[in-house]
Formats: structure tokens, sequence, C-alpha cells
């Protein structure tokens, strides 16, 4: 990170106003479809959130609640921060077989959209550093710190107070060009660049999302209970996925996007360009026998660079062990589930995936 040495008034309005349009001209030339700037004061933000971790929403992700305000005061995490430089990168992969497609075939597996692709972490970091790397070409250097989802920042917040959508009811960031199936990153910088103004919000009395949540995750409008959301268990939930949530799940092994998939605003979302976001060995189409053969060499090589790769092979295992359990019996399907436990027994897996394969068998003899 560049140390802050600029203070705001080395630096006119006029200047900044100039500098400010073309940080946005740049974003895009570096693949964003939007650049916003917000600045630093997120009240009601840290409100909201006080009360979600007080209800427990956050489940055993402890590191929510661990940077105290640091999450909600922008200035705290990073001294001397004055804006925030926010960003959006589409990543809906173009000729992918339709989501709705392999989530009607249970032998199929379902994976999130966002992670077929190379991991977004690394694409829009880089993007990032070369748009400040263009800023400081430009004005000499300044202070700034990059983050994608990295550090306890409140990303949707910040995009929805810089104009980039609203927070639908869902909890995700809304555009009415472009739906909700994008990136976000940030840039905290020191310098007093003009702000831009907040969308108005146009979720209006819809509420498809929480209609058709697989799980009831969501609550109530723009409150998600992590505890029962599929992304959170199929990602983060590091232990046993509780038995009554595991039917709900479907074929879904990593990650959700019904409540993405269901918006009517997506129906404006355009495809993405950028290679990085393709989907890689076939996994937007492929059978949960083909990756529950993986070992966890093949899982390494396979996931290798992508978000997958952070839940490591037992979690993969555990994952698709419930998505077979809720397929349609099959002799292949029992057949794979007794020879993974056989090796469960030879200490080649883990008490927890062998919990789920024994619970995954027990579902096709009952």
């Amino acid at each position: 990170m560049s140390k802050f040495q600029n203070q705001p008034s080395s630096y006119d309005n006029e200047q900044l106003i100039k500098l400010a349009r073309q940080i946005k001209v740049w974003g895009r030339e570096l693949g964003f479809q939007q650049i916003a700037i917000t600045d630093t004061s997120l009240e009601q933000a840290e409100k909201t959130l006080a009360s979600w971790l007080k209800q427990g929403c956050h489940g055993d992700m402890e590191w929510m609640a661990s940077h105290g305000l640091k999450r909600t005061r922008p200035a705290e995490l990073v001294t001397g921060t004055h804006r925030i430089i926010t960003g959006r990168m589409d990543y809906w992969p173009p000729d992918i077989l339709r989501a709705e497609a392999v989530l009607a075939t249970p032998e199929k597996a379902y994976i999130s959209r966002y992670a077929l692709g190379r991991d977004y972490h690394k694409v829009l970091r880089k993007r990032l550093q070369k748009l400040s790397n263009k800023i400081e070409d430009t004005i000499g250097k300044f202070g700034y710190r990059v983050f994608v989802d990295s550090a306890p920042v409140m990303e949707k917040p910040l995009a929805e107070k810089a104009g980039l959508g609203w927070i639908g009811k869902h909890s995700n960031v809304l555009n009415k060009d472009a739906g909700s199936w994008f990136f976000l990153g940030e840039i905290y910088t020191d310098l007093p660049l003009p702000v831009d103004q907040p969308t108005e919000e146009h979720c209006g009395t819809c509420q498809a999302c929480i209609d058709l949540c697989p799980t009831k995750a969501i609550t109530k409008p723009y409150v998600v209970d992590a505890r029962l959301c599929i992304s959170y268990l199929t990602i983060e939930l590091k232990g046993a996925i509780p038995e009554k949530l595991r039917p709900m799940m479907g074929n879904r092994i990593y990650g959700c996007d019904d409540c993405q998939l269901c918006c009517p605003w997506n129906r404006f979302a355009t495809d993405t360009s950028e290679n990085d976001f393709m989907p890689r060995h076939h996994l937007d189409d492929v059978s949960l026998l083909d990756l529950f053969n993986w070992d966890e060499a093949t899982f390494l090589t396979k996931t290798e660079g992508t978000a997958i790769r952070r839940i490591g092979h037992e979690r993969w295992l555990r994952n698709i062990a419930v998505a077979l359990g809720n397929a349609e019996s099959s002799e292949k399907i029992i057949l794979a589930l007794e020879s993974r436990l056989k090796g469960c027994s030879e200490n080649d897996c883990s008490g927890l995936v062998k919990e789920h394969i024994e619970w995954a068998l027990q579902q096709h003899k009952s």
C-alpha cells in the first residue's frame, strides 16, 4: 500500500472532478462495467450489521464480528481514507448450459455461476491495482489500498451508496441494467474525490427471492440467515450439514443462485466477455458421479486458480454425497457411495465425509 502522503488541500475541485471522470474511463478500459465513488459514512449499515450479528445470523463466520468497527468505518481500517472507489464487473458466462436445466437434472452437479471460472478475487484485484497504477502515473504518489472481498469491507453498502445499484431483498446488489450477476471490488483512498449519488430501490412488492429460496434462508426482506443458506452450508460451514436441511439442497454442491435466478431484474443481465470467467473443465454441465470420483490430487488440479479450491476435498465430497443422496436412486449411485464408504473404512476419508455418505445411502434404502 502506498503511504498516504497528500492532503486534501493539495487538490483543487476542478482537478478532482477531472480525475474522477478519468478514473471511470480507465475502469471501463480495464474491463469494469461501472466505476463509482462514495464517502466513508456507513451509519445505517453499521446498525444493520450489529442487529444481524446479535441474532447470530452469521453462523460460524466469526470473522464477521472479529474486527470491531473497522468493517463499517473505513477510516479505522485504513487510516486517512476519504473516499472509496468501487467497481462492478459482470460475470455471467455465455454459452453455458442453462442453470435451470442443471437444477432440474438431479444427477448433474450445480455449481454457483460465479465459481465456474477463475477466482474472481485474483481477476478484480489485478485490475484494481492497474487502475491504481494509472492514477499514480497521472498524479504521483497517493494513498490507497485495494480490496476484493479480502478484508472487513462492507462492499454491498458501499456499492449501493456509490450508485452501482441497490441492495435487494435477497441482500445482493441489483442494477437496473445488469441485474445482480457481477462482482464488486474497492479502492480505499485518501483522495477527496467528488462522490456519486445512490440510485433508487426498485424491488417494489416483488418477493420472488423470498418465496423461492430452497431453505427459506431469507427470513424477511433484506435479511438472510446464513445458517440456513445453501451457499453458507456448502462453502463456509466446516462441520456437518444439518440433516433437516440436506434434502432441500438438491444437487447444489457449491453455492446457490436460486434467489438470483428468479429475480426479474436479471432479465437485463448481459453476458461477460471476460475469458477468466468462462467455465473450466465443463463444470457448468457435469455429473455428480464424475466429480465424486475425483481423488484429492485431481480435485486440487482441476480447481487450481478457482474459488472452489478453498473448501478443500473433504467438504467437496461432503457436499456431493448430500447431492447424491437427493438424486434419483440408481445402481451406479449406490455403488459409488458404497465404494467411497469402503475407502472411509480404510482411512481414505474423514468421519465427516463418512457421515454424509451413510446419510446418502440411507436415502436410497428408505
